[in-house]
């Protein structure tokens, strides 16, 4: 599985699965893509930073935006953080990225 490169945010790992990068914008207006920042995906977010609302609602706005189940993510690291790294696993890594350009036509990651 190939992962085109200007999508650094999105790596390919050698057991099939992908990993994301993100940049989480908490308490947003409203859910979405807002671009890219420094490398990663940036996402807004409505849920607030507390008691793990942020994390799980990282997981269901990647899953309805990638069209895959909520048990193929994973935070990987940055529970704690804006910057996060996301597993992917059963995912086609270039679907993902026709995803990502269909979404981010002016930019790469």
């Amino acid at each position: 599985m190939v992962v085109r490169a200007e999508f650094s945010c999105l790596q390919s790992l050698p057991d099939g699965s992908l990993l994301l990068r993100v940049h989480v914008q908490p308490r947003a207006s409203a859910n979405g893509l807002a671009g890219l920042q420094g490398g990663m995906l940036k996402l807004r977010l409505t849920s607030p930073p507390v008691d793990g609302k942020a994390n799980q609602a990282v997981i269901a706005c990647l899953a309805k935006l990638f069209h895959l189940p909520k048990a193929a993510l994973t935070i990987k690291s940055g529970h704690q953080s804006r910057h996060k790294t996301v597993r992917i696993t059963g995912a086609d890594g270039q679907r993902l990225h026709t995803v990502l350009a269909e979404l981010l036509p002016d930019e790469a990651c």
